[in-house]
């Protein structure tokens, strides 16, 4: 395995990223099904549980915000729509960033062992729990497809642009657990910083109710949530057979792509400092 002074992988190119994920492609994908396969060895419904557990939270919430609070969602005209998958699409690209970002402060911790190891490429971690996230996100998905052509027969032709909306957030994500990740080795408080603001985010989106629920004046806040065009965009192709603007789309993924790279970057500048750490 090479060197990670390879300069192949060198941080300083914008596009090292590709580069490090081509390179070690076969070692992240065997990682991930490691992680997986680790995550639900032992428990009666295995990897069941991905699916159960999700449907829960659903009924949970549905409960709650459909029940209790009654939101009222501003339907396209034409469109078919269903608060429970609502929020379960939205809770699906949520949990993709949270699933992520909630553990990379431990990220390195969980592997020490790869620490002192030359050979080892440690900045292939956050990609590894990404691909596992994928995994958890693929199978609620599919989950969601039967149930939506149940209720509502089939998805709009515009289904087929969710992971091009999607990829803004696997970006960003990945910027951010690698910048967490790094910082996490040093900083070991900021686990408990980074679970209330995931939370927060949690609340700060439209996944529970919609952008034109909150007045105005203050909806500003839900788009410092960087979720919140990811999103939005998610109800336009899932539901509303609507085509995203795919000027600020483009934008919205080089911005990520400028922010993954950039936590990449961190991470390789404060990787020599590890084993001191740990």
């Amino acid at each position: 395995m090479p060197r990670m002074s390879d300069a192949s992988i060198s941080p300083v190119s914008p596009i090292s990223i590709l580069r490090l994920t081509v390179r070690y492609r076969t070692l992240i994908l065997r990682l991930a099904r490691r992680e997986v396969e680790a995550r639900y060895r032992g428990s009666l419904l295995g990897i069941f549980w991905s699916v159960l557990t999700p449907l829960l939270m659903v009924a949970a919430y549905s409960f709650v915000f459909s029940v209790i609070f009654q939101p009222r969602w501003q339907v396209p005209p034409g469109a078919n729509a269903n608060f429970v998958l609502l929020l379960y699409s939205g809770l699906l690209v949520f949990n993709l960033f949270a699933e992520c970002v909630a553990r990379a402060p431990g990220l390195v911790m969980e592997n020490i062992s790869y620490v002192k190891k030359v050979v080892f490429p440690l900045e292939i971690l956050p990609l590894v729990a990404m691909v596992s996230a994928l995994v958890n996100f693929s199978i609620g998905f599919c989950v969601m497809m039967v149930i939506y052509t149940i209720m509502l027969g089939l998805p709009p032709l515009t289904i087929f642009l969710l992971p091009v909306v999607v990829l803004p957030v696997i970006l960003f994500t990945l910027g951010f657990t690698w910048m967490l990740a790094a910082l996490g080795v040093f900083l070991r408080d900021l686990r408990h910083v980074v679970a209330v603001l995931v939370t927060v985010l949690l609340f700060l989106g439209p996944i529970f109710y919609p952008v034109a629920a909150v007045p105005e004046k203050i909806r500003f806040v839900l788009y410092l949530n960087p979720l919140t065009p990811a999103l939005e965009m998610s109800k336009d192709v899932l539901f509303w057979g609507l085509l995203p603007d795919f000027w600020f789309l483009a934008a919205t993924i080089l911005a990520s792509w400028a922010l993954a790279w950039l936590g990449y970057l961190c991470f390789a500048r404060l990787r020599p400092g590890f084993a001191d750490v740990v």
